[in-house]
């Protein structure tokens, strides 16, 4: 670690890099989403040797914030460091205290009411949701965080109520697109995708993760149905709906074998 810092401190030095000296907080802010959807890429796939490189290159970024703030008297790394050290002992009285809980729910529930107190006791449970996230993880942490003041199904985490609701949604759907109402039609089909959400949690599934397995899913299929149609000497936008329905079922039996 001593290593890095002084490698980032002369990169950012007189004489250093021209491009490591221009950049700011806000210059590395598209790096830092990018790398994190690389390390999470990473271990989608299992790939041990890329994840230890996309941590690397976190772990940079977050030595490159620090020594921006700290030229400008901010703060240094050794504070970010410290900072969340007493952090995590704070908000884990039941390892490096007396406290106890009998699971990881009571785990969360107890770290929601430190972080709370931390911020004087009158931060709103909503409060600290970035506006920068994506819509479906930032549905998914909306919900999480209403459900750990009790704002939830009293169903015993059973999903007939999330089902019943996603049913509901799509019957007020169907009916904003008999009406031909664009802006109910919007609003529903928000509705939809916000219960959805709602009902992956219940089922104890991650949402982005389960989307971006079906997206991923459908690419493999999609880049099998154009290689088999190049092979036909075809292209799909010359293709009518049986054909590329046949290819489909071609592609998903591909993937079964």
């Amino acid at each position: 670690m001593s290593r890095l810092q002084e490698i980032v401190a002369l990169l950012r030095a007189p004489g250093g890099c021209p491009w490591d000296r221009e950049q700011t907080h806000e210059s590395l802010r598209a790096a830092l989403l990018e790398e994190s959807y690389e390390a999470v890429e990473a271990i989608a796939l299992g790939d041990d040797e890329n994840l230890k490189e996309e941590l690397g290159d976190l772990l940079l970024l977050v030595l490159m914030h620090s020594r921006i703030a700290e030229e400008r008297g901010a703060f240094s790394f050794s504070d970010v460091e410290e900072m969340e050290c007493e952090k995590m002992v704070r908000r884990h009285p039941h390892v490096f205290g007396e406290k106890e809980v009998v699971d990881s729910e009571g785990v969360l529930r107890q770290w929601e009411e430190i972080k709370r107190g931390e911020k004087g006791g009158g931060s709103q449970v909503m409060s600290g949701i970035p506006e920068a996230l994506p819509a479906l993880m930032k549905a998914q942490i909306t919900q999480k965080k209403a459900a750990k003041v009790g704002f939830d199904w009293a169903d015993d985490g059973g999903i007939e109520g999330p089902l019943e609701k996603m049913g509901e949604e799509l019957r007020e759907l169907q009916e904003a697109v008999r009406l031909g109402d664009a802006r109910a039609v919007e609003e529903e089909m928000g509705d939809i995708l916000f219960s959805a959400v709602n009902l992956a949690r219940k089922l104890k599934v991650d949402a982005e993760v389960s989307l971006a397995g079906a997206t991923g899913k459908f690419l493999r299929r999609f880049r099998a149905m154009e290689e088999e149609a190049r092979v036909l000497g075809r292209g799909l936008d010359g293709m009518g709906p049986e054909e590329l329905d046949a290819l489909w079922e071609s592609a998903k039996r591909g993937e079964e074998r």
